[in-house]
C-alpha cells in the first residue's frame, strides 16, 4: 500500500490536536480538587487584610529603652572614683587611660576594691555597685562619695552577619542596641540581602523580623534590644524570586526588590505580554505546594485588569503563566508538523513515480 494513503489520516490527527482539550490550562484541566480563583478587587482586598493582621512569630518580649539599664559582666573594665581620696582613685593621666588602669571584673565577676575587700559585681547595674562601695566604704571612710562608670565593655557582645556590609560582633554597653541600630552600624544591608528575612537566634530559638515592617508600618515592636549571645542573619535575597513563563517577550526569573512586586510589574518585567500569541484572558499565578497549589486567574480583557494587576501582590516562588491563544497553537503544531508532512508527501511522489515505472 502507498504511503501516500497516509496523508490525509496525518491531518486529519493535526486538526484533532489543534481541538485538544489539553492544550491549555482551564478549570478542566487541572488536577481535581483545585479551584482556579478569580482575582478580583474582593479577593485582593481579603488578602491584604490577612496580611496586616498576620504576625509572623512571637518575638521575644524586651524592656524598651526607658527601662533599659546595662549589667556588668566579667571583662568589663570600672573606673571607681571616691571624691577627696586620691589614695582609692586610679590616676589618669596623660599615660593611664581609666579603660586600661581601671577595676578589671574577673572571670567570677568580682573586683577588689580597697577597704571594701572583694565585691560581686556581676549582673548588677553601675548604680547598685556604687551603693554597696558606698555601704562597705562607709566603716573606714566618713560619708563616702564616689562614683562608678563602665569605661570600657567587654563581657557582652551581639553577631551581625550575612548580607551586610562589615559582619562581626557589636559589643553591648550602656546604649540600647536594637536590630535597627546594629544593622546600621553593620554598614547596613547590601543588595543581596533580604529585609523580609532577617533571623535572630537566641536562646537556641530562631525568630524572623521583618524589617520593611519597621519602615513601611511604623512596628517598632520588630525594633526589639538585643542581647548578649544574640546572632542577628540578614539572609540572601536568592529564594526571593518569582517566575514569569508563556506567552511573554523574555520569560524569566525575577528578583522582588525590597518593597514588594505586583503581578503588573513582574508581566511588564518580563517585557509585557505578547499581543499575537498570548491570550490575555488567562493569566494565571501559581502558588504554594504540589500537594496544596492555589492557582489565581486575571482576565486582562476587563477594564479592571490593569487596576487588579497592579494591587495583586506576588509572593517569593509565586509561577506567573501567561496562556497561549488558540490560533497560536495551530500554528505552531503546524509549523512542528509541517516538515514532516512534506517529507512523508516526497517519499509518496517518489513511490508513485517507481511505481509507474515498474508498471
Amino acid at each position: 500500500m502507498s504511503i501516500k494513503f497516509f496523508l490525509p489520516g496525518l491531518f486529519l490527527l493535526v486538526s484533532g490536536c489543534a481541538m485538544s482539550p489539553g492544550m491549555k490550562m482551564s478549570s478542566d484541566s487541572v488536577e481535581p480538587g483545585v479551584e482556579i480563583i478569580p482575582i478580583t478587587a474582593a479577593l485582593i482586598a481579603e488578602m491584604e487584610r490577612t496580611e496586616f493582621e498576620n504576625v509572623p512569630d512571637e518575638l521575644p518580649v524586651v524592656d524598651g529603652d526607658e527601662k533599659y539599664e546595662y549589667r556588668i559582666g566579667p571583662r568589663d573594665i570600672l573606673a571607681i572614683t571616691v571624691w577627696d581620696h586620691p589614695e582609692l582613685t586610679i590616676p589618669a593621666g596623660q599615660f593611664r587611660a581609666a579603660d586600661t588602669e581601671g577595676h578589671r571584673v574577673a572571670a567570677d565577676g568580682t573586683i577588689y576594691y580597697p577597704y571594701a575587700g572583694t565585691v560581686s559585681v556581676a549582673g548588677k547595674t553601675q548604680a547598685e555597685v556604687r551603693e554597696i562601695l558606698t555601704e562597705k566604704l562607709s566603716r573606714k571612710i566618713a560619708n563616702p562619695q564616689l562614683d562608678v562608670k563602665v569605661v570600657s565593655f567587654r563581657s557582652q557582645k551581639a553577631y551581625v552577619v550575612g548580607e551586610v556590609a562589615t559582619p562581626g560582633f557589636q559589643p553591648i554597653t550602656d546604649v540600647p542596641l536594637t536590630v535597627m541600630d546594629a544593622v546600621t552600624q553593620a554598614g547596613g544591608v547590601t543588595a543581596e540581602g533580604d529585609m523580609t528575612q532577617v533571623t535572630l537566634s537566641r536562646d537556641g530559638v530562631v525568630h524572623t523580623i521583618n524589617l520593611l515592617d519597621i519602615f513601611q508600618r511604623g512596628d517598632v515592636s520588630r525594633n526589639i534590644l538585643l542581647k548578649d549571645g544574640d546572632i542577628l542573619n540578614v539572609t540572601n535575597r536568592n529564594r526571593r524570586k518569582v517566575f514569569v513563563l508563556g506567552e511573554v517577550t523574555s520569560p524569566s526569573s525575577l528578583f522582588i526588590p525590597k518593597g514588594w512586586m505586583s503581578l503588573s510589574e513582574a508581566i511588564s518585567d518580563a517585557g509585557g505580554i505578547n499581543p499575537e500569541t498570548s491570550n490575555p484572558a488567562r493569566i494565571y499565578v501559581i502558588r504554594g505546594t504540589a500537594e496544596r497549589p492555589e492557582i489565581f486567574q486575571l482576565n486582562a480583557k476587563s477594564p479592571a485588569a490593569l487596576v487588579l494587576g497592579d494591587n495583586f501582590r506576588l509572593q517569593p516562588r509565586d509561577v506567573v503563566y501567561v496562556a497561549t491563544a488558540g490560533v497560536a497553537r495551530w500554528n505552531r503544531l503546524i509549523q512542528n508538523l509541517l516538515p514532516t508532512a512534506i517529507m512523508l508527501r516526497d517519499i509518496a511522489d517518489i513511490d508513485s513515480t517507481i511505481g509507474d515505472r515498474n508498471y
